[in-house]
């Protein structure tokens, strides 16, 4: 049965802590670097691209109980993998954990979703770096880039008339950038995201400071334009902009003291880009009526709706600065789930082969740099954006669902406990992640009366599907270790 094939803990950890190993990670990571790598990946497209269109179009000023919402619904899925991090501390994130609890074939379904979350995340996320990164030069150095080489061919303008460039150049360059980065190792990485993350920070505190002296709370009225519903769409829209905190468990075999670490890294990311997204955005829709606000970069479109276009640049850089870290963290994730899955079998090996000296998966990195560059530079946003939301809430239901099976099944772990037992923050983490998945079809192009996010979502699965049954599941080191113990025993 596809769900009796476990991989037992045990021997998830003795991989992870054997020093021998030819996989081996470097132990660099600290609580203080998981936790910029949190913010470093939370803080960035959603808060700096995604809430004028989700202001504009689905919740107007709710938009803040849009965020809450939102927030909830991660608060109730990191508590879930604060506990499992730090008890399963290996490479791997959401697909380790379900290898051990819910059984081979789960865990594939994850470490796929995973794939689709961090690689097209990427990709749009480097999409919108590219916006900023044109608008910047071309303001300040006056340097414009032709339109040919800021659009791929399907791009369509402001009005909608088609623009037909040849490629989004911005974005493959920055993707090549952060792969290098990657390439060299975890420790450099982490050294550059914590620098970027303080400029970063500056920035969303820099607004703060000069857009609160700007706010008509008149814009606030009526605060739920669209209703209810629109307010619950609008918190599925944006729920982009928390995707990121369930990359830092991805970094735990490399984290020194897993046990304490990865839940301050977890927890702490996500209180301090909620507090901060919850600000913004009240002072954002005071600032711009929000039917002004359906724009690319709407942080820096207010400041210069109030006349402080200087401020407007120094926003855009902070832009430029979120927008890599974001690129930084969710590349790190992509190849650090491949690397698990290679490990266990499932991916060809060259995925798990490590870098004699740099100790990081080199070339995962490289081949997995070149495929979400191709993306970015020749691919709408709005087609690789429209599905990253969908896998990461199908990660975090299943999350939600291993954890009590985990405990029970392993109860002599140590670790981080989530509280009031083992059934009820993984149950509301579940079905509120699944109602924010219903929530997406709000505002959502349709195909055949279906929602683009679900369509394409089970596309996705179809393929893993085809992956798993024709290669995963015949080179998978526990079924290969079950055959030869069935061997043996006949």
């Amino acid at each position: 049965m596809l769900l009796q094939r476990v991989k037992p803990l045990e021997r998830i950890l003795a991989e992870g802590s054997d020093d021998s190993q030819p996989h081996k990670l470097k132990k660099t990571l600290g609580a203080g670097s998981l936790m910029a790598m949190g913010i470093g990946a939370i803080i960035g497209t959603g808060i700096f691209v995604l809430t004028g269109v989700a202001a504009a179009t689905r919740s107007g000023p709710s938009l803040t109980i849009s965020f809450i919402v939102a927030g909830i619904v991660s608060a109730f899925a990191a508590l879930c993998y604060s506990e499992v991090a730090s008890r399963i501390p290996i490479s791997g994130s959401a697909y380790t954990f379900a290898y051990a609890s819910l059984g081979e074939f789960v865990a594939w379904i994850i470490g796929w979703d995973l794939v689709l979350e961090y690689a097209l995340g990427a990709a749009t996320v480097s999409i919108g770096w590219s916006g900023y990164f044109t608008t910047f030069i071309k303001n300040v150095f006056n340097w414009p880039i032709p339109q040919a080489l800021q659009h791929n061919y399907w791009d369509s303008g402001p009005t909608g008339q088609p623009i037909h460039g040849i490629m989004n150049l911005p974005a493959f360059c920055i993707i090549l950038l952060i792969g290098a980065l990657l390439y060299r190792g975890t420790r450099e990485s982490a050294v550059v995201n914590n620098v970027i993350v303080i400029l970063k920070v500056s920035v969303v505190l820099f607004f703060i400071v000069l857009g609160y002296g700007h706010v008509n709370t008149g814009n606030w009225v009526p605060y739920f334009p669209f209703g209810i519903t629109g307010m619950l769409g609008g918190a599925a829209f944006i729920f982009f902009a928390y995707i990121g905190f369930d990359a830092v468990s991805t970094a735990a075999e490399e984290t020194k003291n897993p046990k304490r670490d990865l839940p301050i890294g977890i927890l702490g990311s996500l209180a301090v880009c909620t507090v901060l997204y919850i600000i913004v955005v009240a002072i954002l829709t005071g600032m711009v009526p929000y039917t002004q606000l359906n724009v690319p970069s709407p942080v820096a479109f207010a400041m210069d709706h109030v006349g402080m276009g200087w401020a407007s640049a120094i926003i855009s850089l902070g832009a430029l600065a979120g927008l890599t870290t974001v690129l930084l963290v969710m590349m790190f994730g992509q190849t650090r789930v491949f690397f698990a899955m290679s490990r266990d079998g499932l991916l060809p090996p060259i995925f798990s082969k490590i870098h004699p000296k740099f100790r990081t998966p080199g070339v995962s990195t490289i081949l997995f740099t070149i495929f979400i560059a191709l993306i970015a530079a020749f691919t709408p946003i709005g087609v690789v954006g429209s599905l990253t939301n969908m896998g990461t809430l199908a990660a975090f239901i299943l999350v939600s669902i291993s954890l009590p099976i985990l405990r029970k099944r392993y109860p002599g772990t140590d670790g981080f406990t989530v509280p009031f037992g083992p059934y009820l923050i993984p149950i509301l983490s579940a079905v509120t992640a699944f109602g924010l998945i219903i929530s997406l079809a709000f505002g959502s192009p349709k195909i055949l009366g279906i929602p683009l996010p679900w369509v394409g979502f089970v596309i996705w699965l179809l393929i893993g599907m085809v992956i798993y049954f024709t290669y995963s599941r015949s080179h998978s080191t526990v079924g290969v270790d079950e055959a030869a113990a069935g061997a043996l025993g006949s």
